[in-house]
């Protein structure tokens, strides 16, 4: 999931091909369907992104009441409105009637807190639960942005590699060389450096016992001479979402792709291609393109398909995008890595988002 930030943004309003009444406010690459004549290009209002919670009383005020997601009504995702793709909400609350929003814009103030606005924490079934422990050494998994929110994370041209983004769980193993020893997390467990025990039971141990995770991360660690190795990997199949790619979710057929390496060498931790390092060692998420990054191309190459069972059987989910090679980005303060959804995924019906 991204980060949640609510934040003020100057605004490129287009014509509804289809309403009359209705205008498109465009925010970075996203565009939220608005009344017409409300806003105008260069003018500043507020943006609350997907995945945003709303009280009660700001929903009353935007005239949302029933309208929005999850069982409260209180969530804001994508929909579609006269044929046209609307996602996240534009809106000058009155609690922000004094504030200088473009001067907000410009800081990059975050008015999360201010409105009373959280982010929405997917549900965790039972499987993908357990007791846990402290576990400092874990090696984390980042959030990732949308590159729609924030266009400016890679350079024209710039040698990208996009794969394909799953709809799964995501699991963290941590091979800590010095102990011996493996840590495994979800992805919300390893964000506050905690690590399940294990538990034959559990959707995560039960796919990295079966597929070998640790003995490929232990193989690495020697390879590399490293003191962790992290391998993050989304498991899949029946039961864990909604997508499940051929996989009935029984221990020998548990979906399982690997998509991120990161390990400690000489004190530094870094962040390792998965098709470089875990090439015959673990299945791997496919890759779908490789060259100049075109932010046309990577929309288009985010929707289709799916390739994972190899029988297209579901819509594909998104994309991933990495730089060939790996830098920081002063867009997101940390990696240069951002993913591109599909619409078709983010409007289909019945649709299971767990953590």
């Amino acid at each position: 999931m991204s980060t949640l930030r609510v934040t003020a943004e100057v605004l490129t309003v287009h014509e509804h091909p289809d309403a009359d009444a209705l205008e498109l406010a465009q925010v970075g690459l996203y565009r939220a369907v608005v009344a017409k004549g409300v806003y105008r290009t260069g003018e500043t209002a507020l943006y609350i992104p997907e995945q945003a919670v709303l009280p009660a009383a700001l929903i009353e005020e935007l005239g949302l009441t029933g309208r929005l997601a999850g069982s409260d009504a209180d969530r804001v995702r994508a929909v579609r409105l006269r044929g046209e793709l609307s996602q996240g909400i534009v809106c000058r609350p009155k609690a922000l009637a004094g504030v200088d929003l473009a001067r907000a814009a410009a800081e990059g103030t975050d008015f999360a807190a201010v409105l009373g606005i959280t982010k929405w924490v997917p549900p965790v079934p039972p499987t993908m639960d357990g007791d846990v422990e402290s576990a400092p050494g874990l090696l984390s998994w980042v959030d990732i942005e949308n590159i729609q929110r924030y266009p400016g994370i890679f350079e024209p041209g710039e040698p990208v590699v996009l794969t394909e983004k799953l709809h799964g769980s995501a699991c963290l193993l941590t091979y800590a060389a010095d102990e011996d020893r493996v840590y495994v997390s979800s992805k919300g467990f390893g964000a506050r450096s905690l690590a399940l025990k294990e538990d034959p039971r559990n959707l995560y141990w039960r796919a990295t016992r079966g597929h070998g995770v640790a003995e490929a991360a232990r193989r690495l660690a020697d390879r590399l001479g490293a003191r962790r190795v992290g391998i993050f990997g989304e498991v899949f199949g029946a039961g864990v979402q909604d997508l499940t790619y051929g996989a009935d979710g029984r221990r020998e057929s548990l979906g399982y792709a690997a998509f991120d390496v990161s390990a400690e060498i000489g004190g530094a931790v870094r962040w390792l291609a998965a098709a470089e390092f875990l090439e015959g060692e673990l299945p791997l998420v496919p890759t779908l393109f490789e060259g100049p990054y075109d932010i046309d191309r990577v929309l288009e190459v985010a929707s289709g398909r799916e390739t994972v069972s190899g029988r297209g059987l579901h819509l594909r989910e998104g994309v991933v995008i990495r730089p060939v090679m790996e830098r920081y980005s002063p867009v997101t303060g940390g990696r240069a890595i951002a993913k591109a959804v599909s619409p078709a995924y983010l409007t289909r019906k019945g649709g299971t988002e767990f953590e």
